[in-house]
């Protein structure tokens, strides 16, 4: 059973800081292709611009920060393309485990690893090993990965589990095959690059997230980027099926006292407010 409250099934507590924050990082291509440069160069700056999200969720006292990096759909680009996708991979990966590791972050890959080479996979386990005991922030790389993919290979898991129990299954009983099981649905998503769809992305989980898009291309997206997000977020009115009414009458339901990786209860609310360049967005 899942330690998080299900958004469909309960009404979870809001803060006025997310959570957690999904991105689909796109316009890395148009980017390089505005500057005459090969796409690869606009992947390579989309590194750069992680490394910053990464920090800026530190620095703002978000829990989770999930990135979808390569899609189940995003092998059919060209090959050379996805070749070099793989090898800034295994770059990243040399490069900036130990500094997530130094800085309290823990790295989790979520997606169907099969299709990569034993080298990569190998590079993936040890980084998930290193990190597995920091809680400042659970960083997630969605690759290979597809919303579809993670809802069929989950119910298949549990077919195997609960075979007994077939026709008779629960939300309750899915969520802990999920690829996500161990993190709270978004409370955020945003994309970057000016498209306006979730492209396979998180679909179980993203039920009740509250949806950002920008036409900023993802290498330029900043602080200010992200601050501007977070304020769009706080404009909302997070109603989880309520109406207004019942939200002004009631806005801090009962949720279960369980409690998450970071130490904060799932019916507790972080003191967000102090924190000072979301309050400037």
């Amino acid at each position: 059973m899942s330690r998080f409250v299900s958004s469909t099934q309960q009404v979870p507590a809001v803060g006025r800081m997310p959570r957690h924050v999904a991105i689909i990082m796109d316009g890395n291509g148009r980017w390089a292709k505005k500057r005459f440069m090969p796409r690869v160069a606009g992947h390579s700056r989309g590194v750069e611009t992680v490394r910053e999200m990464v920090r800026a969720c530190l620095d703002r006292g978000i829990g989770y920060l999930t990135l979808f990096a390569f899609s189940s759909e995003n092998w059919r680009r060209p090959e050379e393309e996805v070749s070099l996708l793989m090898q800034l991979f295994v770059k990243a990966l040399q490069h900036e485990v130990v500094k997530l590791h130094r800085n309290g972050v823990c790295l989790r890959v979520v997606g169907d690893l099969s299709r990569f080479d034993d080298k990569l996979q190998g590079m993936i386990r040890a980084a998930e090993a290193q990190t597995a005991g920091n809680t400042k922030l659970t960083l997630t790389i969605a690759a290979n990965y597809g919303g579809r993919w993670d809802i069929l290979q989950a119910a298949n898991r549990l077919s195997l589990a609960q075979p007994e129990k077939a026709g008779c299954w629960t939300e309750a009983d899915l969520e802990p095959y999920l690829s996500m099981h161990y993190a709270p649905e978004p409370d955020l998503f945003i994309r970057t690059g000016g498209e306006e769809r979730i492209s396979n992305f998180l679909l179980w989980q993203l039920a009740y997230a509250e949806f950002h898009f920008t036409e900023t291309l993802w290498p330029e997206f900043n602080d200010a980027a992200l601050d501007l997000a977070i304020g769009s977020y706080r404009s909302r009115e997070r109603r989880f099926g309520r109406t207004s009414e019942q939200l002004i009458a009631d806005p801090h339901p009962p949720v279960p006292s369980s409690v998450h990786p970071q130490g904060v209860a799932v019916g507790e609310t972080r003191d967000a407010d102090a924190v000072k360049p979301a309050d400037q967005a």
